[in-house]
């Protein structure tokens, strides 16, 4: 069982950044996909971005792609989200999951194995 730790959400002003991060306690995070969801109140839970185990492949939605960055700190053993321009429909419960299989599937919900417990980002106009 991996445990991811997320952390890095708040509030945010419209226009503003942040930076989410998310560690896999007791596991090795270039071993993993590893992606970011999120879940807006009443929605179902999207893909925003992910970067596969090579480190090398990146993936994000259209709704994020030009002011978001995933990356990957092996020396810290750390994934991060860097959102920029923010907007109000960025609101949501963000979460980190880890995918554990051969293959890449970057905005596959069901192909993650692990999950974080979310962290709450507030986009205020």
């Amino acid at each position: 069982q991996v445990q991811l730790v997320e952390s890095g959400g708040g509030l945010v002003q419209a226009g503003g950044s942040l930076r989410l991060s998310c560690a896999p306690s007791g596991h090795t995070v270039s071993a993993y996909t590893m992606g970011w969801f999120r879940q807006a109140p009443g929605k179902e839970r999207e893909f925003v971005a992910s970067i596969a185990r090579s480190g090398t492949s990146r993936a994000y939605a259209d709704s994020v792609k030009g002011r978001s960055t995933i990356s990957r700190d092996n020396a810290k053993n750390t994934v991060y989200l860097e959102m920029t321009s923010l907007k109000a429909e960025d609101t949501a419960v963000y979460y980190c999951a880890a995918q554990d299989r051969s293959g890449w599937y970057p905005s596959r919900i069901g192909e993650y194995d692990f999950w974080g417990q979310g962290t709450q980002v507030t986009v205020s106009s």
